[in-house]
């Protein structure tokens, strides 16, 4: 199995740390362990991590300013991934914020809190699969604005089904597609195969199912999962990543955790290889449906 892939024309670890889980209960404040919060974005760099997920309302501001607590001045190489369109009000509730204007305030906030001067990708976060073209028009036309001025390098779209990313294919160019997807939650599977179709990359998030929902504790109950697990001698969230890597040569993973000893296994997902019995048992997963959706 290849461990990199490109992410836009740029080769990147197929691998990386998704930041959501590195703020408090909820997405919503400092997190309970702050110094363990920098040790696993630590560990994630000396282990090779090149591709961190983040949103400046991930806490908000919290998760942003961990990352650049932790290791700013950025390592060469690290691509530095954010997503806008939403936002968070005072008591920690999820609101939209899906026009021109505060999306081009959404990228400015991340610029800020991440101290850098380009976002690597910035993914639009849509709150409808399928919005108007006029307002997809309008959206896409400001992130391509902000990629004009320098602010940011590629585009991302997030939460979008297959005629949204249609149309948004039509207006700017798009880097990569991220969608809730797991090997428990294959609900958005025609937009998987029209981003093998068109060769773009394809970011799962809830890759272990949803953090809302049980995410590993679900696996660890699925006998089909549970059951190649055991046969490898692997973790169930060991064998979903790398049933992740087994769909597509362009599939970039973001397991998110705030523990060293997750990441660390996380990671090792790279290494297990699942052949045809195993692909073939896995297909008995329980599907459990679309979780969360608004929030990622």
């Amino acid at each position: 199995m290849t461990t990199t892939a490109l992410l836009g024309d740029k080769p990147i670890n197929r691998i990386g740390l998704g930041a959501m889980q590195l703020a408090g209960p909820g997405v919503f404040g400092p997190p309970r362990d702050p110094d363990g919060v920098r040790a696993v974005l630590r560990r994630a760099i000396e282990l090779g991590v090149d591709h961190i997920d983040t949103a400046q309302y991930y806490g908000p501001d919290v998760v942003n300013d961990l990352i650049r607590e932790s290791l700013y001045p950025y390592p060469e190489g690290l691509k530095l991934v954010t997503k806008v369109g939403a936002r968070r009000d005072d008591q920690g509730a999820w609101l939209p914020a899906q026009r021109p204007a505060e999306l081009r305030a959404g990228v400015e906030d991340n610029l800020r809190s991440l101290r850098v001067e380009r976002m690597d990708l910035v993914n639009l976060r849509l709150l409808s699969t399928e919005g108007s073209d006029e307002l997809l028009g309008e959206q896409l036309g400001t992130l391509e604005d902000l990629r004009t001025e320098g602010k940011l390098d590629l585009i991302g779209i997030s939460e979008a089904g297959t005629g949204a990313v249609r149309r948004a294919l039509e207006l700017v160019e798009i880097a990569e597609v991220q969608n809730s997807y797991s090997v428990v939650n294959r609900s958005g599977e025609d937009v998987l195969e029209f981003c093998i179709a068109r060769d773009i990359a394809f970011v799962p998030y809830f890759p272990l199912g949803s953090a809302f929902t049980g995410g590993p504790r679900q696996l660890a109950q699925d006998p089909a999962v549970a059951g190649v697990a055991e046969r490898r001698g692997a973790t169930v969230t060991q064998v979903a990543l790398a049933w992740l890597l087994s769909r597509y040569e362009r599939m970039l993973l973001i397991p998110g955790t705030s523990s060293v000893q997750h990441l660390e296994e996380n990671l090792a997902a790279a290494d297990v290889e699942l052949d045809e019995h195993d692909l073939a048992e896995l297909e008995k997963a329980v599907q459990l449906g679309d979780p969360l959706t608004s929030r990622s």
